[in-house]
């Protein structure tokens, strides 16, 4: 079929006045037999040229049926062609769309087709290139107008009117100031590891990886293993086996995984530990490719106080203004009038919800489990009233390299994330955003821990009651999908969207929990 049009179109093109032309569609009328064939020129042409278009056309037709062809000269300026670029994009790309506006289009017109180019801010062109918007756009307006069309980004300084500067006023904060450290006093202590004097408090392990130094931390083993492996001793050119122990000790705040290299004068003590026994562990944070993780160096017996129930830890407070990430406007262009439904729930009209999604360098979200993965985007859209009134979204920076699956994964390379602010700039922002909000998500648990344990780390207490449209969906849909991923639920709901990046992510989400609040009635 593609050879035959081809085949066509080179005919068609061998006259002057049509030698841009496209064929834009066929209309086929069973009825009479006959089949009108629109074509677009951006020529001047002849009766002539009109009449040996509709020869060819009848060469391609069966037998049968009469050709006819109605032909359009159709020559865009750059206003069109700027208008239609932004229409195709709201229709087809809304959550790119929510960034534009069409003064951020710049068209360049040549003698057949165009070039155009978007303004984007940093951290927004990864929306437009892992979506491949802009050879969808450009197939687009080849489809509609003749000639070539090539699209490009450029990289801009996007500026804020003066409204939303007020909205946003610059307040002087203590931003830096110091995360609290609780400690809480160690009862029961044992001698195994040859400290000399006691270790008399703890830290509380929530707060463990923000101490510099020696400190010591106590609670429960859930998970103890011992692992022998092979070191090779350079002076006498032997393998030695050594023993270490793997660890994961619990004081109802938080979980430590831990690695031990025994002395040979306590390894066998060291393995009378099992889980449930309580102890003490004594070392120091280190810094591996910016992750702090804790090297144990001493182990001991010892417990918490009987009885004893941690004390809430004070966070810093919501800051009083955005400083890195400013959220704004959402405006869905596609979606016009289907969340005008009157019928919406009482609670979801009254209540505020923030539907957020992250990307991430791995899926290692429990500091238990070893080396925390990072937070390396951030997308959320913020529900008041019932209706997707604001947008947050943001990179994030990654001193580590992106793994192969990751940048597959997501469309984000290691160039996107250069100039990216730091997490904790972005999550006091993100604080900011979710105040008074109940946090929504698709398995929203599994962001959440990334959330809570990277705010935490930065003394934003992010203690926020959580709502999972993957439980609303399991519970509204019932029988009606195979599964209950994002992408299901929204194909059910004819939503479209870019998977795996974590705006677009989060704006199908909201979508999706508006209809299945909707559906259910109530929250």
């Amino acid at each position: 079929m593609a050879n035959k049009l081809e085949q066509y179109l080179e005919e068609i093109r061998g006259a002057d006045g049509l030698k841009n032309a496209i064929l834009c569609g066929i209309s086929v009328r069973k009825r009479d037999q006959a089949a009108e064939f629109f074509l677009v020129t951006d020529k001047t042409y002849t009766s002539i040229e009109e009449t040996r278009a509709r020869e060819i056309t009848q060469k391609y037709l069966p037998d049968g049926f009469t050709a006819y062809v109605r032909i359009v000269k159709r020559v865009p300026d750059e206003k069109i062609v700027r208008e239609k670029i932004l229409e195709y994009i709201r229709s087809t790309f809304p959550a790119a769309a929510a960034f534009l506006e069409e003064e951020h289009i710049h068209v360049e017109m040549l003698g057949s087709g165009a070039n155009f180019y978007v303004d984007i801010a940093s951290g927004e062109q990864s929306l437009f290139s892992s979506g491949k918007i802009l050879d969808e756009v450009s197939r687009y307006l080849s489809s509609v107008y003749c000639g070539s069309f090539y699209g490009n980004v450029r990289l801009v300084e996007k500026t804020r009117d003066e409204s939303v500067l007020d909205e946003f006023p610059e307040v002087e904060e203590n931003e830096d100031a110091p995360v609290e450290i609780r400690r809480f006093p160690i009862c029961d202590y044992e001698k195994i590891d040859g400290v000399d004097e006691p270790q008399k408090t703890a830290v509380y392990m929530a707060d463990a990886l923000n101490v510099d130094g020696t400190y010591s931390i106590c609670g429960t083993v859930t998970y103890i293993e011992e692992i022998e492996y092979t070191k090779h001793n350079e002076k006498t050119g032997e393998d030695v086996k050594k023993t270490r122990f793997s660890i994961t000790l619990t004081d109802e705040t938080f979980s430590m995984r831990m690695t031990y290299f025994p002395k040979k004068a306590t390894v066998d003590k060291v393995r009378e530990i099992k889980t449930g026994d309580k102890i003490v562990v004594t070392g120091s944070n280190e810094e591996f490719k910016g992750s702090k993780s804790f090297k144990a160096a001493k182990i001991n017996f010892g417990a918490p106080p009987e009885g004893f129930t941690p004390e809430a830890r004070k966070g810093k407070p919501v800051p009083k203004a955005y400083h890195t990430v400013f959220p704004e406007e959402y405006v869905d262009y596609t979606q016009a009038g289907l969340f005008d439904n009157l019928n919406k729930p009482e609670d979801l009209k009254k209540g505020t919800f923030v539907v957020f999604d992250l990307e991430t360098t791995g899926l290692n979200n429990n500091p238990a489990m070893g080396r925390m993965d990072k937070i390396i985007e951030i997308g959320a859209v913020k529900i008041v009233g019932g209706e997707m009134r604001e947008k947050f979204s943001s990179f994030i920076a990654c001193k580590e390299r992106l793994s192969p699956e990751i940048i597959d994964l997501t469309g984000i390379h290691d160039e996107d994330l250069y100039g990216a602010p730091e997490v904790d700039k972005v999550l006091a922002d993100f604080f900011k955003f979710a105040d008074g909000a109940i946090l929504v998500g698709h398995n929203v648990g599994f962001d959440y821990r990334f959330v809570h344990y990277y705010g935490e780390q930065n003394g934003y207490m992010f203690d926020h009651k959580q709502m999972d449209t993957l439980h609303l969906a399991q519970e509204v849909l019932r029988g009606l999908l195979p599964n209950y991923k994002l992408n299901s639920v929204a194909d059910y709901y004819g939503f479209t969207f870019n998977h795996h990046r974590a705006f677009d992510d989060a704006c199908v989400t909201a979508k999706v929990f508006i209809e299945l609040v909707k559906a259910k009635g109530h929250l």
